[in-house]
C-alpha cells in the first residue's frame, strides 16, 4: 500500500484532482484528472500515469447541474473503492483567498476554517468551493490532516506602494489592499524559470496566466514585483465571465441611475461580462475562435488588448522586460492570442516566431530576439502536493 497526499483544487468552473505519494522525493503524480464546464456541460477526463482511465458509472454521467461538492463525493467514494493500494495521509487544497491573515500554506484547523469562511464575499466564485472541498473530506474522513494553500501567498513579497490603494489609511489598515491572485501557478513557474531562462530567470519576467480566470505578474529575482488582480479575483485582465478593471463610477451608476441592487452587480461582474458578456456567445477561448460572427472577433481582439495594456503597465512596475512567459489554458493552447499580444508588443523587444508559435513550441521567440517568450505549462498541483509535505513534516 502506498501512502498519499490527495490533491484537490477547485476553481470557478473546474474541479482538478492529483495524488501523489507522500514522500517527498516522488515528483510525479500517481493519478490526475480533471471535471471542466462545471454548471454547463461537465466533461470529466483521469489518467494513471500516463495512460487514460476508462471511468464509469456514475462519473461518465455527470449531471449538467452538478456541483463542485456532489463531484467532490464522488471522487472520494471513488477512490476508496476503487484504488485501494492508495493510502490517503492527507489532502492539499488550493484556497482562492488567505487575506492578510496567511502567508504560507497551513493546516485547515477549525479555527483556519472560520477565518476561511471571511474572505468568501472577497472571491465568491472560488472561496466557497474550497472550502466545501475541505468539508466534504472532513466529512469523508474526519481523521485525515488537510493543508490550505494560497493563492495570495505569492505576491507578498510585492513593495507596499504596489499593494496599496489610494483610499483612507484607516480602510488600508484594515486590509482593503491589492492581494493579487494565481499565486501557486506563478510559484510554479518560478521554479521553472531557471531551467527554461538560465541566467535569465532571475530578470525581469512577466507571467501571463491566461485562461477562464486571467492575471499577469512581474517578476523580479522570481518573485513577485506586482499583479493584475487585486482585492479580489474579479480585476485586471477580461476574462471568461468577469469583466476585470471597471471604472468604479459604472458600479455607482449601475446601482444609482439603473436601479440595479448589490446581488444583481454582483452576477454581471462576476458571471456575465468577460468574453460571455462581449461576444454574446461563450466565455471559451476555442469556442470564439471557430466561430465568424464579428462579437466573436471583438471579444478576442479586446482580450489580447486588455493584455497588451497590462503588460506595459507591468514592463514599467520592473523597469523593462526580458522575458514573457505564457501558460495556463489559453496560454498553453492558442496561437491566435500569443500572435495577437506579441504582435503589439515590438516596442518592448518581442518578436514572434511564427512557425514556432503555430507548433506551441516551448520557445516562441525569433531568433535573435531581445526578449525571450516561453510557453510553459503551469502546475498548481504539484505545488500544492510539495507545500503539504512541507506542512506535514513540520507538524
Amino acid at each position: 500500500m502506498t501512502d498519499v497526499i490527495l490533491i484537490i483544487n477547485c476553481g470557478s468552473s473546474s474541479l482538478k484532482f492529483a495524488v501523489y505519494p507522500a514522500n517527498e522525493h516522488a515528483d510525479e503524480a500517481l493519478l490526475t484528472g480533471k471535471v471542466m464546464g462545471i454548471g454547463h456541460q461537465p466533461v470529466l477526463t483521469a489518467r494513471m500515469g500516463g495512460e487514460a482511465l476508462a471511468v464509469t458509472e456514475p462519473l461518465n454521467n455527470i449531471p449538467q447541474d452538478a456541483s463542485h461538492e456532489w463531484l467532490i463525493e464522488q471522487l472520494l467514494d471513488r477512490l476508496h473503492s476503487e484504488f485501494v493500494s492508495l493510502n490517503p495521509v492527507a489532502a492539499g487544497h488550493r484556497v482562492v483567498h488567505g487575506g492578510s491573515e496567511f502567508f504560507g500554506p497551513v493546516l485547515t484547523t477549525a479555527n483556519v476554517r472560520r477565518k476561511l469562511e471571511d474572505f468568501v464575499p472577497l472571491a465568491p466564485l472560488h472561496q466557497p468551493h474550497n472550502l466545501a472541498a475541505i468539508d466534504a473530506i472532513d466529512k469523508f474522513a474526519p481523521h485525515l490532516p488537510q493543508v490550505a494553500c494560497f493563492d495570495t501567498s505569492f505576491h507578498r513579497t510585492q513593495p507596499r506602494l504596489g499593494q496599496m490603494f489610494a483610499l483612507p489609511y484607516a480602510l488600508t489598515d484594515t486590509g482593503i489592499i491589492r492581494y493579487g491572485f494565481h499565486g501557486l501557478s506563478y510559484e510554479y513557474i518560478a521554479a521553472q524559470l531557471p531551467t527554461e531562462l538560465g541566467a535569465g530567470a532571475d530578470g525581469r519576467v512577466i507571467v501571463a496566466h491566461l485562461g477562464n480566470g486571467a492575471s499577469m505578474c512581474a517578476m523580479k529575482n522570481r518573485q513577485s514585483v506586482a499583479t493584475t488582480m487585486g482585492f479580489t479575483a474579479l480585476d485586471g485582465l477580461m476574462m471568461g465571465r468577469r469583466c476585470g478593471s471597471l471604472d468604479p463610477g459604472a458600479i455607482l451608476h449601475l446601482m444609482q441611475e439603473k436601479g440595479l441592487s448589490v446581488d444583481e452587480v454582483q452576477r454581471i461582474l462576476y458571471r456575465e461580462s468577460g468574453m460571455l458578456g462581449v461576444s454574446g456567445i461563450s466565455n471559451n477561448m476555442q469556442v470564439l475562435e471557430q466561430r465568424t460572427e464579428p462579437r466573436a472577433k471583438e471579444a478576442i481582439d479586446l482580450f489580447c488588448y486588455r493584455a497588451v495594456r497590462e503588460i506595459g503597465s507591468l514592463a514599467a512596475a520592473i523597469g523593462g522586460l526580458d522575458a514573457l512567459v505564457f501558460t495556463a489554458g489559453i496560454g498553453e493552447n492558442s496561437v491566435v492570442v500569443r500572435q495577437k499580444i506579441c504582435a503589439e508588443l515590438g516596442w518592448l523587444g518581442v518578436e514572434l516566431d511564427i512557425a514556432a508559435n503555430a507548433s506551441n513550441q516551448n520557445q516562441i521567440s525569433a531568433a535573435g530576439a531581445t526578449v525571450d517568450v516561453r510557453v510553459i505549462k503551469t502546475d498548481e498541483e504539484s505545488v500544492i502536493a510539495a507545500s503539504s509535505r512541507e506542512v506535514l513534516n513540520s507538524c
